[in-house]
């Protein structure tokens, strides 16, 4: 039976039953039979994803269930691996990253038809809901708009304008938050007249400050660097001053060293997507999903929002552990 069949299978009864009596029969309950994969489509080296890690752990604390977090390295055949693995073994749910639109709809099908609850966070389908993975949530960033916002901003602090070229290096181009986060900056861009072009810099943070550093000496027309992923945004700084040149910069996520350039004034602004809710509330919901059947709810983790010199200092001391 399916998780969806599941709910529409459900008795509706109505009780009276004040929360303190609810949290108390949950916590009596044993419930770490309760098996669920996080799966992460990136490198286990990435140091992004600390912060979902730690959101999905204590939301399975919370709930007393089993939290299984494994990466796919980059490869779709080692995801989809590990995921036919967690379906032999029957987990009850499955919270992943899905970074390609087609390499994963078959095995997650599978999953869902097996009964297992299947939610996707930090990166989803290009189509959503429709793009047929058969997850029944998603719990991220919505790229394209909060590319687009960062754009606008750019435009309005960083002086790009009509004939501008604007450097976007991003760890892997091809991957669906890329493709998203790109289509947002350059709908900024074309408004204006201004045009983008985008570099592949992998996660290691060396390579791409060298990647980085290389193409800016190669391209000194560059007016301004909008990178599309945190190992980017963490050296887009450096990169310009080992290029001898002085360009706005911003970019999406945060850390140590990104909100230290704000604080310098060396970065107009970074897009926080809030990885930390993305791991608890994906662990929350499809542990609530398993134990009482409740649906899942799609939710958009950060908003519009970004960090900038007039709000930084809140974010400093979470940074890497929540933020």
């Amino acid at each position: 039976m399916t998780f969806r069949k599941m709910i529409a299978g459900l008795t509706i009864s109505t009780a009276l039953v004040c929360g303190g009596t609810a949290f108390a029969a949950d916590k009596d309950h044993d419930w770490s039979g309760i098996n669920i994969l996080m799966l992460h489509w990136s490198q286990a080296s990435n140091p992004f994803f600390e912060a979902v890690n730690n959101g999905g752990m204590d939301a399975a604390a919370q709930q007393g269930v089993t939290l299984d977090i494994q990466y796919g390295e980059e490869d779709p055949v080692n995801e989809t691996t590990i995921i036919e693995t967690a379906i032999a073994n029957k987990v009850s749910a499955i919270v992943v990253g899905v970074a390609d639109d087609n390499a994963y709809d078959d095995v997650l099908c599978k999953a869902a038809a097996a009964g297992i609850v299947v939610l996707t966070i930090n990166i989803d389908d290009s189509k959503g809901a429709d793009g047929g993975i058969c997850r029944l949530a998603f719990m991220g960033q919505d790229f394209v708009d909060s590319g687009y916002n960062l754009g606008k901003r750019m435009i309005a602090e960083g002086g790009i304008k009509k004939g501008d070229l604007v450097f976007t290096p991003v760890e892997a181009p091809e991957g669906t938050y890329a493709v998203l986060r790109h289509e947002g900056v350059k709908k900024a861009m074309d408004e204006i007249g201004a045009t983008t072009e985008i570099l592949g810099t992998g996660n290691d943070h060396g390579q791409a400050l060298d990647k980085m550093t290389q193409y800016l000496l190669g391209h000194p027309e560059v007016t301004a660097i909008i990178s599309l992923g945190q190992s980017p945004n963490s050296q887009a700084v450096q990169a310009a001053k080992d290029a001898g040149i002085k360009v706005a910069i911003g970019g999406f996520d945060i850390s140590d060293t990104i909100l230290q350039d704000i604080a310098n004034g060396d970065m107009i602004a970074a897009v926080d997507q809030q990885p930390y809710s993305q791991g608890f509330y994906g662990v929350t919901q499809a542990a609530l999903a398993v134990k009482y059947g409740l649906y899942p709810s799609e939710m958009k983790t950060g908003g519009s929002g970004l960090v900038d010199k007039t709000n930084y200092q809140s974010a400093v001391e979470w940074s890497g552990v929540i933020r």
